[in-house]
């Protein structure tokens, strides 16, 4: 069961992101149009309606999106210093290869090629885009014992992992499991490169981070911030900037629509297009005002 569905990223020149994504990840856009304002209600953000979005589509096929929303810029906006949605990871075939074609790229590599200690499988790296939007780009080099990772289909593929800054990750973590029908993955603590880096710590802290699933599907990771982080900055009534929305398919929508009931910021309808497929379709404020959009599967 596909549970990871799309991260809506705000951008601030839509034919940009979208000529950035299609050359230098292969990405294709499938969708365009204007934000309806019912969509724009239902995540409570009543001045995104009538914003132009585009929908993009990895080179492999696999109906994982991106959905690029073009708002203005909110100037104050530093990537990796506030909560909610920090990063999206996306699936490669060969991270290297990856790197060098980076370096050519408008792309700024934030964090460059580096397994990680204990952890031989994922071999990721991170890049920043114009928006200070964080994209981490990771190689899955074999399993984990529990877990069910990806193989990237295309040399750049498909997002698998969003990442989530919380200012209490144990809160966030038990409101996830318990509004989404989730189950607790591995809790870790470790030296979180670039949260050092965006608040300046001492090269070796810890940051205490913890991974959320559905069956052996891991989809999300959520971060313990420093109490240095704050809100994000945004426009009011317009979505936050940068990665603003995570949309995840969910197989029992009933059950969500039950456990939430008084929680969607508007009651759930069916949406058309390649987007929603005209399934029901609703979004829930999770801790800190993250906003989570769930898709019946």
């Amino acid at each position: 069961m596909k549970i990871m569905h799309a991260a809506t990223l705000v951008v601030t020149d839509l034919k940009r992101s979208c000529e950035l994504y299609t050359e230098w990840l292969e990405y294709s856009v499938i969708e365009k149009g204007e934000i309806p304002s019912d969509l724009a209600e239902s995540w409570g953000t009543p001045k995104t309606a009538g914003r132009p979005f585009a929908v993009l589509q990895p080179a492999s096929g696999a109906e994982v999106f991106l959905r690029f929303i073009e708002q203005p810029a909110v100037p104050e906006y530093k990537a990796l210093s506030t909560y909610g949605w920090n990063a999206v990871e996306i699936c490669t075939q060969d991270t290297p290869k990856v790197a060098e074609r980076m370096e050519k790229s408008p792309f700024e590599i934030i964090g460059p090629p580096a397994e990680i200690a204990g952890l031989p499988t994922i071999f990721p790296m991170q890049v920043k885009g114009p928006d200070e939007e964080i994209v981490y780009l990771t190689q899955i080099r074999g399993d984990l014992p529990n877990y069910n990772l990806p193989r990237a289909g295309s040399f750049i593929d498909k997002l698998f992992i969003l990442v989530m800054g919380c200012s209490d990750f144990r809160n966030s973590k038990d409101w996830l499991v318990n509004h989404l029908d989730l189950s607790a993955g591995r809790d870790m603590s470790i030296d979180y490169t670039m949260i050092n880096k965006a608040f300046g710590l001492p090269e070796g802290t810890q940051h205490e981070i913890a991974t959320l699933i559905h069956e052996k599907d891991v989809f999300l990771e959520v971060d313990q911030y420093p109490e240095q982080a704050t809100q994000r900055p945004r426009h009011k009534g317009m979505l936050p900037p940068c990665a603003a929305i995570g949309t995840f398919l969910h197989p029992d929508f009933d059950r969500i629509d039950d456990l939430n009931k008084n929680n969607w910021i508007t009651p759930p309808i069916k949406r058309s297009g390649p987007f929603y497929n005209n399934k029901r379709s609703g979004t829930l404020a999770a801790p800190d005002g993250t906003l989570i959009e769930i898709v019946e599967a």
